[in-house]
């Protein structure tokens, strides 16, 4: 397989099922936005986290691939796989049970601490991105609800992560101090 096809010089490009659509359309910046999530999330696991964070977080760039299908592919086909229910409730567990190594958040925190954690805020305030373009496309066409349910999920679970990650490090979150 060639890596460059040509067909997208002249600004379009192809969705599932052959349709073809400007690069700048609202289907392909969200699933453009997600992919950039999935690269931020690269960069956090070559940052190097403990190796139970890295395996989460191996699973959840899978999930965005799916998350990325499931956009890039308008309409029914059995082929593609589609964001469901039970990677939410993934994503949920794996929150659930890093909350129970944290102390309660008691003030705001920003982004950084350990470079992992610093990674991942930045991956969710990606996702966070990702998210918004999902709501606006689902104003204007159809767009699985099982879809937004997961950005908003793995918004959370970017957060604690990252949280979970200056926690096993042994560095501390940043705390937001007012002026």
């Amino acid at each position: 397989m060639k890596i460059y096809t040509r067909t997208g010089d002249a600004g379009e490009t192809g969705l599932f099922g052959g349709q073809r659509v400007r690069k700048d359309d609202l289907r392909v910046q969200a699933y453009g936005t997600v992919d950039e999530c999935n690269a931020a999330l690269g960069v956090a696991r070559a940052a190097g986290p403990d190796p139970a964070l890295d395996a989460v977080l191996a699973v959840v760039q899978n999930q965005l691939f799916v998350v990325g299908a499931d956009l890039a592919s308008p309409g029914e086909s059995p082929y593609i796989p589609r964001v469901s229910a039970e990677l939410t409730s993934f994503l949920e567990e794996q929150i659930d049970a890093m909350e129970a190594e944290l102390s309660p958040l008691r003030q705001f925190i920003l982004p950084g601490g350990h470079p992992v954690a610093a990674h991942l805020h930045l991956a969710r305030t990606i996702c966070r991105r990702a998210e918004r373009v999902v709501v606006t496309l689902a104003a204007e066409e159809e767009v699985r609800p099982e879809i937004l349910t997961y950005l908003n999920r793995l918004s959370d679970f970017l957060f604690v992560a990252a949280r979970i990650a200056n926690a096993r490090t042994g560095a501390s979150d940043v705390p937001w101090q007012k002026s």
